[in-house]
């Protein structure tokens, strides 16, 4: 599919309503049609990988198209140079997740901006190395514990952050590194409780709601199967 039908068919599944309720949300693009992640995925299905072509969607700078560029992109010969530059556009929490789980965390360098990314300072590299954290715990089946040990310093250390897009995604990793083994679960409750005894309004929230999931039944009787 060429770059001018993919703008017809977004054009064609407008929906001004939906843009108006995502704002509630916290998904406010400075463009967006209104459709859904469904209906990205059936155009995405229906274009080939395309790197060149995902480059001109993400310079279109609606919601929709950026989130089809991640969708066709190549994982494999996305740069590293790419990855900073669009990283440094997440805007809102959505299209950082999006690009994280579509595009980011399979490409050769999804480990090494997960923990380089944690310390930097603006918020939109800094949610998306949590969200590469959570999602590598979820995909990487056979990753050792060892490669997610090493993220549970990164995630003490920035659990201070108040801004939400931050402290929702250190949450985030933490209960997914939390639920891979028994032995990952433990080590992230130890963690978790030492961030709960800093004096830090979003280190108590993160421990917290993490401590409630990991140490549940649910959570347990599943990891002890």
């Amino acid at each position: 599919m060429e770059y001018s039908e993919i703008l017809d068919q977004l054009e064609s599944l407008s929906n001004p309503k939906t843009v108006d309720g995502m704002a509630r949300f916290g998904i406010t693009p400075q463009k967006g049609y209104g459709v859904s992640i469904p209906n990205l995925r059936g155009i995405a299905r229906g274009t080939n990988a395309n790197h060149e072509l995902a480059g001109w969607l993400w310079l279109n700078g609606s919601r929709e198209a950026r989130i089809l560029a991640s969708m066709i992109d190549d994982p494999q010969i996305v740069t590293e140079e790419q990855m900073e530059k669009w990283g440094g556009e997440f805007d809102y929490w959505e299209i950082c997740d999006q690009v994280c789980m579509n595009l980011f965390q399979k490409t050769p360098m999804a480990w090494q901006k997960a923990t380089e990314w944690s310390t930097r300072k603006d918020e939109s590299h800094k949610r998306a190395a949590f969200v590469l954290m959570s999602r590598l715990a979820v995909t990487e089946k056979k990753a050792p514990d060892e490669k997610f040990e090493a993220f549970l310093p990164l995630i003490k250390n920035e659990a201070i952050d108040e801004r939400n897009m931050v402290k929702k995604a250190v949450n985030w990793a933490l209960r997914q590194i939390g639920k891979r083994n028994l032995k990952l679960n433990a080590e992230a409750i130890q963690i978790a409780e030492e961030i709960y005894q800093i004096d830090s309004k979003s280190a108590k929230w993160i421990a917290s709601n993490a401590l409630r999931e990991l140490k549940s039944g649910a959570v347990q009787n599943r990891l002890r199967k």
